[in-house]
């Protein structure tokens, strides 16, 4: 059955599907809206009573209900200044070091750190570091948080497949994130560079960032916007929202050699909630 998964995977007009699922997602026809978030929490048991706004009729379409906001509180962070914290509801798909350029993604499979990013020299900048991957299912809270304090830097734009992203694919689509259409943003911390890799997936509806809006769907091709000296900067502070999935997918965390330990208790699989500590900062 996994292997008729991923043939399907393959042959499936990946982009038509994703953009027609965009197109009812932001439908806000009461006969339309009603009925799919609805049915949506119904089937992913969505605990409601964590949301800002828990009555399911008041959202306009639902993307509004997939990205809602949480009660004030409903997230704690992590206290001590070290805390690395998690940057998304979901559960960690991996973790650990970036060993010879690369990143473990699944038994048998791996991807090189300038695949992901797109760029060998911004990848050079993460030589021997650490990363995490963290996957949000479609009942988890798809806003994305800072892990730690930073100034954006840069984002790049990388188009690409929009395979599912679960543990099927995982251990049977080679290179997994390093193909998918995904957005990567750079940030400059007390601790040196730090990466936020945001990962679209099948039927995932847009990227958005609290900086520039929706990033994908996207342009045409793949763009880098240098952030740094703009009016003001755009710094975001520990536990901040920085962006959004319309329906989920997957974030990366890529940290420098010699800056984080990650907890010990996360493991593949394990679950977890933003603002949770994922990792301990080592340098001062």
């Amino acid at each position: 059955m996994d292997q008729l998964f991923i043939l399907l995977q393959h042959l499936a007009p990946q982009h038509l599907l994703s953009r027609c699922v965009g197109w009812l997602a932001r439908s806000e026809i009461s006969w339309i809206k009603g009925p799919f978030i609805r049915l949506f929490a119904s089937h992913f048991e969505v605990n409601m009573s964590e949301a800002a706004e828990p009555d399911l009729e008041a959202y306009a379409n639902f993307n509004a209900f997939f990205t809602r906001a949480l009660a004030e509180g409903a997230r704690p962070l992590a206290t001590g200044e070290d805390a690395v914290l998690c940057p998304a509801d979901g559960s960690v798909s991996q973790l650990g070091s970036i060993d010879n350029g690369r990143i473990f993604q699944a038994k048998g499979h791996s991807f090189t750190c300038s695949e992901l990013l797109g760029d060998s020299d911004r990848a050079k900048e993460f030589d021997g570091g650490s990363f995490a991957t963290v996957y949000l299912s479609p009942r988890d809270y798809h806003r994305v948080h800072m892990p730690v304090a930073g100034e954006l830097s840069a984002q790049t734009y990388i188009p690409g497949a929009l395979f599912s992203v679960n543990q099927v694919t995982a251990a049977n689509v080679d290179r997994l994130f390093a193909r998918n259409e995904r957005l990567v943003c750079y940030f400059d911390t007390d601790h040196g560079p730090m990466a936020m890799v945001l990962v679209g997936a099948m039927i995932v509806a847009g990227i958005q960032t609290v900086w520039s809006g929706q990033v994908a769907p996207p342009p045409r091709e793949p763009h880098t916007v240098n952030y740094k000296h703009a009016p003001g900067g755009i710094a975001l502070t520990r536990g901040e929202e920085m962006g959004r999935f319309m329906l989920g997918s997957t974030v990366i965390l890529l940290f420098p050699k010699n800056t984080v330990e990650w907890e010990p208790k996360f493991t593949a699989e394990s679950p977890t909630r933003m603002g949770e500590r994922l990792g301990t900062l080592t340098l001062s």
